[in-house]
């Protein structure tokens, strides 16, 4: 499916508009949530909310792959805290509680979609190039995505929370650990924000560096055709185990690209391979064979 206007429209911003409305709409699940905690509970909770929703906003506000990895945290962090606020409302959940699931689970949906990964990669893209986003290898997105995420989340409020709680040996123990595994965490969530396929004027780019030490220019003169990978290819496999249908980028001669090197050994001394042709899996392959054709590039 082609995208179109209205789409980079929604994808540009949706995620804001949403954004914007939790205080008011969530605002009152939460106030009942934390109406018998402490004090202390209370403020901490309560700066941090106001916190990351500011920091949401910011982010939704300007496009770059750093709002993008940003949003795609904070966005289902607000669904889990509904959540939590409809299961520990004192008197049971209810229609306010029902309605901030409702706009934080819409507003997860949305900040997770293709579309918003699209706009957000290309706020941050110089001159005439056209990023698109490259699906997650097929073995993180069961499990050690949403880990990530979790330490990533916990990391950050647990400690914070303990010490508004008046716990403060551990508080201040799980605030120092907590905010080092919460910031490895999204610096590996960042990762996956920054792999996409690039066309530029001179050509395309495929830039994943789970994939590739360095990213694979090929020159326009050089590109023999872009399209659906066909059963039994063999193009260089580079979609690292994503999941979706691939695309094959067949070249007309030979040329070299240096792998990235293995995960449990990233000193290892890596050597050129040569190829003729490589698979990668974008999150919509119809959007990279629409603007391979816009470019003029043959599109089999």
């Amino acid at each position: 499916m082609s995208m179109t206007s209205a789409s980079r429209t929604f994808g540009r911003w949706a995620p804001a508009l949403i954004w914007v409305t939790l205080p008011f709409i969530a605002g009152p699940s939460f106030g009942h949530a934390l109406d018998p905690r402490s004090g202390d509970v209370q403020l901490v909770a309560s700066l941090g909310l106001w916190g990351f929703w500011a920091i949401g906003l910011a982010a939704a506000l300007v496009p770059s792959t750093v709002s993008l990895t940003t949003i795609r945290i904070l966005a289902p962090a607000a669904l889990a805290a509904a959540a939590w606020a409809a299961v520990v409302a004192p008197d049971g959940a209810d229609t306010a509680e029902s309605v901030a699931m409702a706009i934080a689970s819409l507003s997860a949906v949305v900040s997770l979609s293709a579309v918003v990964g699209d706009r957000f990669v290309n706020g941050s893209s110089y001159g005439d190039e056209r990023r698109l986003p490259l699906r997650p290898p097929g073995v993180l997105t069961l499990g050690p995505i949403q880990i990530a995420w979790v330490l990533a989340v916990a990391g950050m409020i647990t400690g914070p929370l303990l010490l508004g709680a008046h716990v403060w040996t551990a508080g201040i123990a799980i605030t120092v650990v907590g905010f080092v595994v919460a910031a490895a965490s999204i610096r590996i969530l960042h990762q996956l924000s920054k792999r996409w396929v690039v066309f530029v004027p001179a050509g395309m780019v495929l830039v994943d560096q789970m994939a590739l030490t360095d990213g694979m220019l090929t020159q326009r003169h050089r590109i023999a055709s872009v399209g659906p990978a066909v059963e039994g290819t063999d193009a260089t496999d580079l979609t690292v185990g994503a999941l979706g249908l691939a695309l094959q980028l067949t070249l007309t001669e030979p040329d070299d690209i240096i792998p990235a090197p293995p995960r449990r050994d990233r000193k290892a001394i890596i050597t050129p391979v040569e190829v003729r042709s490589v698979l990668f899996t974008p999150s919509r392959p119809g959007w990279v064979l629409d603007e391979a054709k816009r470019r003029r590039l043959v599109v089999s």
